[in-house]
């Protein structure tokens, strides 16, 4: 009898992705007992106070005045050229380093991830990423033949720690010759934790020395998907600047996504952006990814596309369209603060938030705790080395009370 029929590299485990299986939870349990007594914090996705998920109305509206053939259209292999250059001007505003800037439409920063593993290892190879880290990078890896190595995110300090750092990149370079290297700032998923301007200088410092060696290829991958949502106003893109008139043996791509910025997330659209101070790194890069991409989905949404470049080239609609982020910025922030507090007052651990949709705590018996919480209502993500709380799906109100419930389960099980 026939077992099997998949090639050996294509074999994986028989199991459901746990985010969204707990979510599922989550969404019967709503269900049968009411918004109001349950707690979903599973989904990396702004929702409002009542749970549904917020939609932009200036994206939205904007959405629904293309004519159908400027949605039903096929776009470029690379991205519409007024969509790159509006996503180049989005990613960037007022921080814009100085180097040869070339973009490539990607189906959100997943994307990115999959374009710079894949053309910037070999196979066999590790890319280093931190000891908290988005799942999806070891699964994107995993598929083309590469693994993830870590680092630790953060010293006794709770500061970045750039010793963990230096010495694995180290490592990994002098073995490989190669490196690719993922930076998820700022807003980090899980944590919520964002490098200051000082830690990436630390971090560039410890590249530069490495480059010296002009037969090391090192690539910077930054993942950029929550920086929306970070900081006042766009002080947390300054660290851009950081990346003008790097050695030419660094090259920086720069995940940057329009699935919580513009709440387009099943809309898939977002970009590879690379730094370079050689002309024809950048190019090479350009048309890489486009091979890349012609290899694997084609192209990307194209209404999605037009939708940001009309945004973007419209200073009335681009006004309209931050004041409107402005608002839920805001929420974010208020949602972050009330746990962030509630955690101080009871007495909860959890790792130092500075931005974004998550929260973490960490602990051992992580799942066992996420299991005790279903009794409770309380749906989370447990992790490696932790739990994850998503403020960015739970009302202010909600988010103070969940942090005592989280310590008591924590009690009962430990």
């Amino acid at each position: 009898m026939i077992d099997s029929m998949v090639a050996k590299h294509a074999a994986w485990p028989k199991k459901d992705d746990i985010i969204f299986a707990l979510a599922a939870k989550a969404q019967s349990a709503t269900k049968e007992y009411g918004t109001d007594k349950v707690i979903d914090s599973t989904l990396g996705a702004l929702m409002n106070d009542n749970g549904d998920l917020v939609c932009l109305e200036t994206v939205y509206n904007e959405l629904k005045t293309l004519p159908n053939t400027a949605i039903a259209s096929y776009a470029m292999v690379a991205g519409q050229p007024d969509f790159l250059e509006a996503i180049i001007k989005n990613c960037f505003k007022d921080y814009k380093p100085n180097g040869y800037i070339k973009a490539v439409a990607t189906p959100g920063g997943s994307g990115s991830v999959r374009h710079t593993i894949y053309n910037y290892t070999n196979l066999g190879d590790s890319v280093l990423v931190s000891d908290w880290y988005w799942k999806p990078y070891a699964t994107i890896a995993e598929e083309y033949g590469r693994k993830v190595e870590n680092f630790e995110l953060l010293n006794d300090k709770n500061e970045f720690n750039v010793k963990s750092f230096e010495n694995n990149f180290e490592r990994l370079l002098n073995k490989q010759k190669r490196i690719v290297t993922i930076i998820n700032s700022p807003a980090h998923n899980p944590t919520g934790y964002s490098l200051n301007d000082d830690e990436w200088i630390e971090v560039l410092n410890v590249m530069k020395k490495n480059a010296e060696n002009k037969e090391n290829r090192i690539t910077l991958l930054v993942d950029t998907a929550y920086i929306a949502y970070a900081g006042k106003g766009d002080e947390r893109r300054k660290f851009f600047k950081l990346f003008s008139d790097l050695p030419s043996n660094i090259l920086v791509v720069i995940a940057h996504s329009l699935s919580k910025s513009h709440t387009m997330y099943g809309m898939r659209i977002g970009a590879a952006i690379c730094i370079s101070s050689n002309k024809e790194i950048a190019d090479e890069f350009y048309y890489s990814c486009s091979h890349s991409s012609r290899a694997n989905w084609s192209n990307c949404n194209r209404g999605a596309m037009e939708v940001l470049t009309k945004i973007e080239n419209d200073e009335t609609k681009l006004k309209a369209y931050e004041a409107e982020l402005h608002k839920y910025k805001n929420m974010l922030q208020d949602r972050a603060d009330a746990f962030v507090k509630a955690s101080e007052e009871i007495g909860l651990k959890i790792l130092p938030y500075r931005d974004g949709f998550f929260i973490s705590i960490p602990c051992k018996n992580a799942k066992a705790i996420s299991d005790e919480m279903i009794k409770e209502n309380l749906f989370l993500i447990p992790l490696e080395m932790g739990l994850r709380f998503a403020v960015c799906a739970v009302s202010k109100e909600k988010c103070k009370k969940a942090p005592a419930l989280i310590k008591k389960a924590m009690d009962n099980i430990i």
